[in-house]
């Protein structure tokens, strides 16, 4: 007999606790008072929780995610090639292929090879 995979992440609010309520609540009033991300689209934003984790989020139709950080609404990133995620400053890390290193760059982590260069030309 298989089981029916149910995902952990809900948008239901009659399975948000008042923890996760309190949450929602917050992140409200953060894109009210501080406004979404610069980088996060604002089409089709809605309150997400994961039940496993326990993260209350929003999100977006290109399944973008903002989360407090703090005080402070900010995006969510998930390196596509590696897996590694965290807010902006979480996301340095040892690049695991050259495309690891290019959405590192896409994020301003790390410095595209056109920058270095320019770099090196002004030092001469």
């Amino acid at each position: 007999m298989s089981q029916k995979y149910e995902d952990p992440c809900t948008t239901d609010l009659s399975r948000f606790g008042w923890r996760e309520r309190k949450m929602a609540a917050e992140l409200l009033t953060a894109s009210c008072d501080q406004g979404l991300p610069c980088d996060f689209d604002d089409d089709g934003v809605t309150i997400m929780f994961n039940t496993h984790s326990g993260n209350v989020f929003l999100t977006n139709s290109e399944y973008q995610v903002a989360m407090m950080n703090g005080d402070k609404l900010e995006s969510w990133y998930n390196c596509p090639y590696c897996g590694h995620e965290g807010f902006k400053e979480d996301m340095a890390h040892d690049p695991q292929d050259e495309e690891c290193s290019r959405y590192q760059q896409y994020l301003g982590i790390l410095e595209s090879p056109a920058e270095d260069e320019e770099g090196e030309d002004a030092e001469v």
